[in-house]
Parts: structure tokens; sequence; C-alpha cells
């Protein structure tokens, strides 16, 4: 597969400036994925109960979700922006039907 003529890659403070932005979106999203995995795995360990939050411990899978998620997530962004745009269905392609 060959890659478009016209195609330029997003500038490194472009770059640098959402694969920040999805840091921050990254760990919050990552810590409640992890939030709610906490609560499954209290749910089948029959973990203590603790009245008002999910579970007792869920501050510790939290921080370890977000940090995975503010690492991952801007990472699969940027790598993204990195590749090509797929040909549009008016395009010629290369590929025999």
């Amino acid at each position: 597969m060959t890659t478009p003529a016209n195609f330029e890659k997003p500038s490194v403070g472009r770059q640098a400036a959402i694969g920040c932005f999805m840091s921050v979106v990254g760990f919050f999203s990552g810590g409640m994925i992890a939030v709610l995995v906490s609560k499954a795995v209290a749910f089948f360990t029959k973990a203590p109960k603790c009245d008002g939050i999910p579970t007792c411990d869920w501050y510790i899978y939290m921080f370890v979700g977000g940090a995975i998620g503010a690492l991952t997530l801007p990472w699969l962004v940027v790598s993204a922006m990195r590749q090509p745009a797929p040909p549009a269905k008016d395009e010629p392609t290369d590929r025999k039907n």
C-alpha cells in the first residue's frame, strides 16, 4: 500500500498538545474503568463493604488505572494521527476487485 502524495504529518506542537490533552482524558477514563474493575473484584472476592464508596481500596485501583490510561490513550491517538487516512470510496485505488 502506498501513501498518498499529499499526506502531511501533523506538526510536533500539534502532536504534543493533543497528547497532553489526551493524557488528562486517559487518566480519568482509565481511573473510572479501574474503579469498576475494583467493584467487580470486591464482589467476586466477597470483600468487606464500606458505606458510601464503591470499594474500600478504590483509590489504589483508580491511580493504577489512571496511570495506565494516561500513558496508553495519548500513545494510541498520536500514533493514529501519524497514519495517512484511508482513500475515500470515490478515489481510485491500485486494488483489483
